[in-house]
């Protein structure tokens, strides 16, 4: 009767142990928010939005990815993008479109970072966090882009404010 219940409580003891707490929203993403001159929150109007970058696969031969397919901007006011692992520099590629599809402006963003692991548990997959470091971007429909936060990681904070050119 003893080996049973000290067999039990080990059993208890292992099993006790091995409670895992992999974080269930776990994506790495930026967080553009589009931002007016004064700084007010912003839409894109009547434009629509398609997001795409450069998947890095040497079976794909780098063929592109859509990331964001044609966001209407009405209501608009932020988009996420996924962000690399392990690339120290991320390029998408932006293009904004009236709603008749007469005007169109194609941009690219640039962006810089370092990457570093994060480890929560042997049971949980890799994941890297990221600092960033730099941000370059063309200016056909976008007239700037800052960044407020630098630090990429599984918080849901607005890493770059996105002015778009009035003009357009």
């Amino acid at each position: 009767m003893r080996k049973i219940v000290v067999a039990i409580f080990l059993l208890a003891a292992v099993v006790s142990c091995v409670s895992i707490d992999c974080p269930v929203q776990n994506k790495v993403e930026t967080l553009y928010a589009l931002k007016t001159p004064t700084g007010t929150t912003d839409t894109m109007g009547v434009d629509t939005l398609t997001v795409w970058t450069h998947r890095i696969n040497y079976t794909d031969n780098k063929r592109d990815s859509i990331l964001i397919n044609r966001l209407c901007g009405t209501k608009a006011t932020s988009f996420s993008i996924p962000i690399s692992h392990t690339l120290s520099e991320d390029s998408i590629f932006t293009l904004l479109k009236t709603e008749d599809g007469i005007d169109e402006w194609l941009d690219t963003i640039c962006i810089y970072k370092e990457d570093y692991p994060h480890f929560e548990s042997v049971d949980c997959h890799a994941t890297y966090f990221h600092q960033i470091t730099e941000l370059k971007t063309t200016h056909h429909g976008i007239d700037s882009i800052t960044i407020q936060n630098r630090e990429v990681s599984y918080d849901k904070v607005e890493h770059f404010f996105l002015y778009l050119k009035a003009d357009r």
